[in-house]
């Protein structure tokens, strides 16, 4: 796993809402695409919108698809992801072998439910996507500003 956008995943508080006989609505899944074949993915780490209720991760958090170099991604997000604020974290490897890392801006409350991904077509390899909801959770940054506490992440891995 990458360090810094994974490291989410290793914090990640694993609370488990789960009531007898009943059965919960499925999480959201997020649909990757590129070059004709498609995934659907689950959150690798799923909560409440106050961070306090998680569903228990799956087995595999970490999808994978074959994305060809200089081929774009697409990325398909449903309503209960698009109706509160997201963005899109990646990491790829240039020509020179040197990784980078980088994020869309944050998306607003339905502005949309659709983004693609483009790396530069100069050998780069997109090696890491995650898709990230933001939460209604606050906390204070060492700056004196704040964040925002991630609820969701959804996780591919290119091949």
């Amino acid at each position: 796993m990458h360090r810094g956008l994974k490291s989410l995943l290793l914090a990640a508080p694993l609370g488990v809402a789960a009531m007898a006989g009943c059965s919960a609505p499925a999480d959201p899944q997020v649909t990757f695409y590129s070059h004709g074949e498609a995934v659907e993915v689950a959150p690798a780490r799923f909560c409440d919108p106050g961070g306090e209720q998680c569903s228990p991760p799956p087995a595999d958090p970490v999808g994978e698809l074959h994305v060809p170099e200089r081929s774009p991604l697409q990325i398909s997000v449903p309503g209960e992801v698009s109706a509160t604020p997201w963005q899109v974290a990646y990491i790829y490897r240039d020509a020179d072998g040197r990784e980078i890392d980088g994020r869309t801006p944050v998306f607003r409350p339905d502005e949309r439910r659709t983004y693609t991904l483009r790396v530069p077509a100069d050998g780069t390899r997109l090696e890491h996507v995650e898709v990230q909801q933001y939460s209604a959770v606050l906390t204070a940054d060492a700056d004196g500003g704040v964040d925002f506490g991630i609820s969701g992440t959804w996780v591919l891995d290119p091949r």
